[in-house]
């Protein structure tokens, strides 16, 4: 019998042990780098010619070679996961649940080790990459003790005594698993445990950008007991083996978070029926936000302003959920305002594998920081430049920048509607309450949100009319855990999936109802 799902706690690095900890465990993985790392096929090691992941912090450092997968290679691991799939769509829930909580045990006794891996490989701070791992651990015994629970819900049937009647919940066949690279750790980990203790056999396509602690999730799997079939590991651009895949005929389903766009191009493609394909292929898409935080003049002003700096700058404002909006009414804008700089001033940016005092890294890659660099060149024409907007210059070229801050920006600038995803905060004034709800909707996606308010009222009517799938009141817009805040959002931010909620595993699935005359 399993205990009652916890989520797993976070690291305290106040205390002088886990600092030692965390340092001994950044040199064990600093060991390892420079290794080549093959894709892995039906459980087969296969090698080819490779492309670098690098230390965002020092792009010179190449910290493992990994394969370039083909469409050949794409076609290897479909015919895997087929052949695997015949058996392990037939494996117990229990037994596929076990597998999970093998590679949990794991991961939770190397929790270090992951963390340590995207500091150098995406420059996550300490506390942002130990998180990223609490939560991956969490993912897996929560959709383990989940797929036990409805992997038989005949109980749920009105009883009819002519018949004996079951209603289970079956696994689709075989898919593709797209995860981004902000989240490497995590989101991969939910998106791949989710579908295979559902019963289901994946081609795993990591982010180019990430597949270094990609490849420790999956050894992690394997180790677990979780069939190399089942688990196909495909590194590689998604452009010679993930867009191939998503148009396959025998791909039945495609779980993909990143961008709105590229979330759109797989929603078209898979709709399409291709010759020789007999199913409508399911999609489960998560695509990013232009999240606000909203302040009206009844807040605790100085938590208001902790909440949108921490909303705006955790990991860089890499984050989807990421409070790149913060809307504040006009009575207390300046205030509000002023301490929000004055707290984005005094956060330390530097290479993350220094100490836990770093509290900003770089930003992923030199392609990200030209998108941003150019964002930041928009908003100079459309909003006041109140603090940022430089690139941060360092001996080793790592892709740094400040917090960036633009105030009075119109609701409707580009900076307020566009997904940014860097350090970039825009602060619009609104009116009044009325009108700051009314900005917060202004845009076409519908992720996350925060208000900070004293008055119920406003509160009751944000609860009723914030058209976001995960709303948050005094407090930060990011930070969902796992069984506590089930995450998905509206409009362009995706199809609601609910990844880490009682709900999400059924996206994995279809129902089987048999009946059989007594």
């Amino acid at each position: 019998m399993l205990p009652a799902f916890r989520n797993e706690p976070l690291t305290d690095f106040s205390r002088p042990e886990n600092v030692q900890a965390f340092r001994a465990a950044l040199e064990k993985v600093k060991a390892e780098i420079g290794q080549t790392y093959p894709l892995v096929l039906g459980g087969h090691r296969v090698t080819g010619s490779t492309f670098p992941s690098i230390n965002p912090s020092r792009p010179g450092e190449i910290l493992g070679h990994f394969v370039s997968g083909t469409k050949e290679h794409a076609e290897t691991a479909l015919e895997a996961a087929q052949e695997a799939f015949k058996t392990w769509q037939f494996t117990p829930a229990q037994a596929r649940a076990r597998c999970l909580l093998r590679a949990a045990a794991d991961m939770r006794r190397r929790k270090h080790e992951f963390s340590a891996t995207m500091v150098l490989e995406v420059g996550k701070s300490w506390a942002e990459a130990d998180a990223d791992t609490a939560e991956a651990i969490d993912f897996m015994e929560y959709y383990a003790r989940q797929a036990i629970r409805i992997a038989d819900v005949s109980h749920m049937l009105t009883p009819y005594p002519p018949e004996q009647l079951s209603l289970t919940n079956i696994p689709l066949g075989v898919g593709l698993i797209i995860p981004p690279w902000n989240f490497p750790l995590a989101i991969p980990t939910g998106m791949v445990s989710a579908a295979i203790v559902s019963g289901n056999a994946i081609i795993f396509k990591p982010a180019s950008q990430s597949p270094w602690i990609a490849y420790k999730l999956a050894e992690a799997l394997w180790n677990g007991g979780v069939p190399g079939g089942v688990l196909n590991f495909l590194s590689g651009p998604g452009s010679s083996t993930g867009g191939y895949l998503v148009s396959h005929p025998q791909i039945r389903f495609i779980g993909f978070t990143g961008s709105k766009e590229v979330g759109i191009w797989i929603h078209e493609n898979a709709a399409k029926v291709q010759p020789g394909q007999i199913w409508l292929k399911r999609t489960i898409l998560e695509m990013g936000g232009k999240d606000a935080v909203l302040v009206d003049e009844t807040a605790d002003l100085e938590q208001a302003a902790q909440g949108i700096v921490v909303s705006a700058f955790g990991f860089q404002g890499q984050k989807c959920s990421a409070g790149s909006r913060a809307i504040i009414v006009n009575e207390v804008y300046e205030q509000v305002v002023s301490r929000v700089v004055e707290l984005a001033e005094q956060i330390t940016v530097g290479a993350p594998d220094i100490g836990p005092e770093v509290w900003m890294g770089p930003v992923v890659d030199s392609k990200s920081m030209q998108s941003i660099m150019d964002y930041i060149e928009v908003g100079t024409q459309e909003g006041k430049l109140l603090t940022g907007g430089h690139r941060i210059e360092t001996p080793d070229g790592g892709y740094f920048l400040p917090p960036t801050i633009f105030g009075d920006v119109p609701p409707d600038a580009r900076i307020a509607l566009e997904e940014i995803f860097g350090p970039v905060l825009s602060v619009i004034r609104a009116r009044d309450y009325d009108d700051a709800l009314k900005i917060a909707n202004g845009t076409e996606f519908g992720l996350t949100g925060a208000v900070y308010s004293t008055d119920h009222e406003r509160l009751e009517r944000a609860r009723r009319e914030f058209h976001v799938g995960n709303l948050y009141f005094n407090r930060k817009c990011t930070g969902a855990l796992v069984g506590v805040h089930p995450f998905g959002g509206f409009n362009m931010s995706g199809t609601d999936s609910k990844a880490g909620g009682p709900d999400y595993l059924l996206l994995f699935t279809q129902q089987k109802s048999v009946a059989e005359k007594l």
